[in-house]
């Protein structure tokens, strides 16, 4: 029995919290090719074919297009695929990281 009210004083006293979440971005360069975004966001961020056409048509013309929202450690593995991947295909393609 002591046991069980200790048990429920201690689930009374721990609160959860959300994890923060970062949103993860491509940023538009002059080099990589819209076939290789559009690649990039079906393979890495598992996009639709029509999604990611239209994500790779707002980063074209904005400069940047958002790509997910994730949890620090997701999107940071996220953000080194983008990287790696563009750096074996010889691109300068870059995704970035910002706090929602």
């Amino acid at each position: 029995m002591i046991e069980h009210e200790l048990e429920s004083e201690l689930s009374e006293e721990i609160e959860l919290k959300k994890p923060k979440m970062y949103k993860v971005m491509l940023l538009n360069d002059d080099y990589t090719s819209m076939e290789f975004v559009v690649s990039t966001l079906m393979g890495i961020f598992h996009k639709s074919e029509e999604d990611a056409y239209a994500i790779m048509l707002r980063i074209h013309n904005n400069g940047s297009g958002l790509c997910g929202v994730y949890t620090y450690e997701i999107a940071e593995t996220k953000v080194a695929h983008v990287s790696n991947s563009a750096k074996k295909s010889k691109f300068p393609l870059r995704a970035v990281m910002e706090e929602e």
